[in-house]
């Protein structure tokens, strides 16, 4: 994988910034589906962007909410261990900085 993805496989990591993985335990074919319609409603946000349509613009990102939603990826998490949810976190401020440092990509140009 192109960025490094935590031991427990929650997150990933871009820019030192903890982003939720999708559910692991979602079935292929829906995971298909799902992030098929995920693409779409950003291709929508673009679209509607470049139209300067505001109306447009705010459904598409509520469609791309539901998809990061149904994915597991936004709302509440898909673990059920009692861990926090650490979206959107600096990892080097989290239990997983001893991890990331560990990967030698926490330094300058690090992913």
């Amino acid at each position: 994988m192109k960025h490094p993805v935590t031991p427990d496989g929650r997150y990933f990591v871009v820019r030192g910034r903890l982003w939720r993985m999708s559910n692991p335990g979602i079935g292929e074919d829906e995971r298909s589906k799902l992030t098929k319609r995920l693409m779409t409603a950003r291709r929508a946000v673009r679209d509607a962007k470049a139209q300067e349509d505001p109306k447009a613009e705010a459904a598409a990102h509520r469609a791309v909410d539901d998809a990061k939603r149904a994915l597991g990826e936004r709302g509440p998490v898909w673990w059920d261990d009692g861990s926090p949810d650490l979206n959107r976190h600096m990892v080097k401020n989290t239990t997983y900085a001893d991890w990331y440092a560990k990967t030698g990509r926490s330094g300058p140009g690090g992913s």
